[in-house]
């Protein structure tokens, strides 16, 4: 079947749709096993000595075409797309209701309303090691005034509020504070396109692939620590610790498989972490690969 370009929402007008503000992308082993049963069969996953690439996306736009609001992106992994790879959203939560829904109904996004708080904390500054000292020599590490000046421990919290999700994520992130950020190097400037397949939903049974183009000054930082809450049994969760090391969790009972999996993306080994500055990010119109009746039991065979 012949791609057709979808429809637009009139809330956030006609495409493309263009979102401003600063983002932090962390990219995780995820295992291959685990994500397979998240990724519709259509999709060859890409991996390597059992694992796949998976990981997160938290931006924060100060303008968008519904102004400002608050993101995390789950990816599941990456499939291919020859000839390169795509990824796959296996959660997104926002804390803007038209974002919600146009993920929902036009991207075909697993889009979850959320709230998200932020606090900050000043500490004192370690000293920096071999890696952080090379990282700044080319021109992509964080690079501070002075060896004692102090840094912000900033916390966000992702909550869900849908009533049938439970959804418990606490980020934290080490930066300069504000006052003293004059000396930070933001790194160079990177443009870069980010193709991503979705739908497979409730809200859009089509499959979908739609293209994100962003231009941004990069930094590498030191991964982002995350602990979440688990909705499964004791056994459950023990076995989460046993796959993904010493995370912090709690375990519950009546929880979805998916939102589980989500979560121990999110607790995963983190591989490499990347701040987005001054970021820019264009998102073309999704195009239809195929039309499909369910989710993820559909075969389709026109999927390249």
């Amino acid at each position: 079947m012949k791609a057709v370009e979808g429809r637009s929402s009139s809330g956030y007008g006609k495409p493309p749709w263009v979102f401003r503000g600063s983002a932090w992308y962390q990219l995780h082993l995820v295992k291959a096993e685990k994500a397979r049963a998240y990724i519709p069969r259509e999709f060859k996953l890409v991996e390597a000595f059992g694992y796949t690439l998976g990981g997160f996306f938290l931006a924060s736009y100060e303008d968008s075409p519904v102004g400002v609001f608050d993101e995390l992106v789950v990816i599941a992994g990456l499939v291919w797309n020859r000839p390169t790879s795509c990824a796959w959203a296996t959660r997104v939560y926002v804390n803007n209701d038209e974002a919600c829904c146009h993920g929902r109904k036009e991207v075909g996004l697993p889009s979850q309303m959320a709230r998200f708080s932020k606090t900050i904390t000043a500490i004192s500054r370690q000293p920096r090691g071999r890696k952080s000292e090379f990282l700044n020599r080319i021109g992509i590490g964080a690079k501070f005034s002075g060896p004692k000046d102090p840094l912000n421990v900033q916390v966000t919290k992702i909550k869900c509020v849908d009533a049938e999700e439970t959804c418990n994520i606490n980020i934290s992130l080490t930066s300069p504070v504000p006052s003293l950020s004059f000396g930070l190097r933001l790194g160079p400037t990177i443009r870069m396109s980010l193709p991503s397949f979705s739908g497979a939903t409730e809200y859009n049974p089509n499959l979908l692939k739609y293209s994100c183009k962003i231009e941004c000054r990069v930094q590498a930082l030191k991964p982002l620590k995350v602990s979440g809450s688990f909705t499964s049994t004791n056994d459950e969760a023990e076995q989460i610790l046993e796959d993904h090391g010493s995370c912090s969790l709690v375990a519950e009972d009546n929880k979805t498989d998916a939102q589980n999996f989500s979560t121990s993306v999110m607790l995963s080994k983190p591989l490499l972490a990347l701040k987005f500055s001054q970021m820019k990010m264009q998102v073309e119109a999704p195009l239809v690969l195929s039309q499909c009746s369910n989710s993820l039991q559909t075969t389709v065979s026109s999927v390249p």
